[in-house]
């Protein structure tokens, strides 16, 4: 159902070297790229693209606003929220299992934008 998320930048290169390191591990890869936004793809779903805001404003990071982006195993997530951190961004909650069988971590990009890495697995 979902085509594609963007996320607002003000920044455009330094987003472009932060998605490239954390959604790569994720096995993420840049796909549409335009003067004023970069695409991140993979084989099994919708794109996430972070962009320069059209209206020409600054990028703000919506309040409730989170994009979840699922990894194969608790490691992973493990490892993308470390990564994430490591190249700026700032820790919202540490990986760990949140009911039965959600495994999530929550991180902030360089912009502000809130985003989960998580894993479903029991």
């Amino acid at each position: 159902m979902i085509g594609y998320v963007t996320l607002g930048t003000d920044d455009l290169e330094k987003a472009k070297t932060f998605y490239d390191t954390v959604l790569g591990e994720l096995g993420g890869a840049r796909t549409m790229t335009m003067e004023r936004m970069q695409g991140y793809g993979n084989k099994r779903g919708p794109m996430l693209a972070v962009c320069r805001p059209y209206d020409g404003k600054g990028a703000t990071a919506g309040n409730g606003t989170m994009i979840a982006l699922a990894a194969p195993s608790r490691e992973l997530v493990d490892k993308v929220h470390a990564v994430a951190l490591a190249s700026g961004a700032a820790d919202e909650g540490a990986p760990g299992l949140r009911g039965d069988t959600f495994y999530g971590a929550y991180f902030r990009d360089l912009d502000g934008n809130k985003l989960c890495v998580f894993n479903m697995s029991s």
